[in-house]
């Protein structure tokens, strides 16, 4: 077995629960820790000197060091080509997020951009930003489907997204974003989603390149029941989620009542909504870097911690409403707004999300658990959101297997 340490303090984040408001007072914390791996999983966590005993060799930090978990983000469109620099400066300039698209823009564009990079460029432009990610922490990503402006361009994103979950260092959770946005080559909503059902999904089935399916409900998109319509036919053999209530109330409802492991954006969020959430086990993904890429007031998420939601955070990482994709920034910034504890944050993009993605074997420094970890280099795990993401990790842990 390999002993990784000490560590100035371990934030476990064992024994916090799934939902509500948390204090940096619930934190259970290891001063002058160490942690015991084998294979590619957590042995036993501890005092350094404790459980050094049992340790065949040790990987020594010399420094001192923050170890948390490592980070999730349950909510990206990394797999596209091109970018909107055009359109965040006509949005600066008071043109709506909505008039973009209903002109042809928006997805569209990245749909056009798409459409013509081959499968190896989308593998290259992917990898890259999920390099990225990896250095900044985010050990385990989702990775969405969405620009494509046909049923065989679907089918080349989630190729792509399976082939780069082969090689790369991250876990990648594919998921099927095929209900985006209507191709300007379908002549309505309901054609198009029933081609998806009928030549999509088979061969996703078929290649499993997917055990999740998602759906953009909003004005501009597919209403509420569209999306009712095409989540039931598929509820049964996949984990549903839903862009929700990002411009426009409601789809909180659907999600719920059709049992969605997770409800994504938030932005406009009414009380009897929040309250309907809180009474449901669907997490709810708050996006802030959509947020800050739109200009919009951030989802309300000390009012559903409040009311005992469970919530996570992720960077909706796109190349038009959320260029930024830094995880850690973004927490930082929501955390400064709504007022978040760090506890609260921490658990947001680690155990909290794993929940929002359907798993329960990370997001935790605890035996049995996979050995993902990351470490920063400070004594006291509050300098790391107090330097709004520019304190970057020095040491990494995927699968038992350490980067530095």
């Amino acid at each position: 077995m390999k002993l990784v340490g000490p560590f100035s303090q371990i934030l476990t984040m064992e024994n916090l629960p799934l939902r509500g408001s948390l204090s940096d007072d619930d934190l259970v914390i290891i001063s002058n820790g160490g942690v015991l791996i084998e294979g590619e999983k957590i042995i036993k966590i501890g005092k350094f000197n404790d459980i050094r005993k049992e340790a065949s060799e040790t990987f020594q930090i010399k420094s001192p060091q923050v170890l948390l978990p490592g980070f999730i983000d349950s909510h990206t469109h990394l797999c596209y080509d091109g970018d909107r620099s055009i359109e965040f400066s006509k949005r600066n300039s008071g043109v709506s997020y909505q008039k973009i698209l209903d002109e042809g823009g928006g997805i569209h564009n990245t749909m056009r951009s798409t459409a013509k990079a081959s499968q190896d460029e989308l593998i290259n432009y992917t990898s890259s930003r999920l390099d990225r990610h990896f250095r900044e922490g985010v050990l385990t990503c989702e990775i969405k489907s969405g620009y494509g402006d046909s049923i065989e361009n679907e089918l080349k994103l989630l190729r792509t997204i399976n082939e780069i979950d082969k090689v790369h260092p991250t876990d990648v959770i594919p998921t099927c974003l095929a209900a985006h946005v209507k191709p300007k080559k379908f002549t309505s909503n309901k054609l198009y989603l029933d081609a998806v059902i009928n030549d999509l999904i088979p061969v996703i089935r078929k290649e499993k390149l997917s055990s999740r399916i998602d759906i953009f409900t909003e004005k501009n998109a597919f209403n509420i029941q569209e999306s009712t319509n095409y989540l039931n036919k598929l509820m049964n053999d996949f984990d549903l989620t839903l862009h929700a209530n990002q411009f426009t109330s409601g789809a909180v409802k659907v999600g719920v009542d059709l049992g969605a492991v997770s409800v994504d954006h938030l932005e406009v969020m009414s009380d009897d909504e929040i309250d309907y959430l809180s009474k449901s086990k669907t997490c709810g993904v708050v996006l802030p870097g959509c947020s800050i890429g739109l200009g919009l007031p951030f989802a309300p998420a000390r009012k559903m911690l409040d009311k005992n939601c469970l919530i996570s955070i992720a960077t909706d990482w796109n190349p038009g409403s959320a260029p930024m994709g830094d995880l850690l920034t973004q927490s930082s910034i929501i955390a400064s707004y709504e007022k978040l504890t760090s506890a609260e944050i921490f658990s947001a993009i680690t155990f909290r999300a794993a929940n929002s993605l359907g798993i329960n074997d990370r997001g935790r420094i605890s035996p049995s658990m996979l050995a993902d970890f990351i470490s920063f280099e400070t004594s006291d795990f509050r300098e790391i959101l107090y330097h709004q993401g520019k304190m970057k990790p020095t040491l990494i842990c995927k699968r038992g297997k350490i980067y530095n």
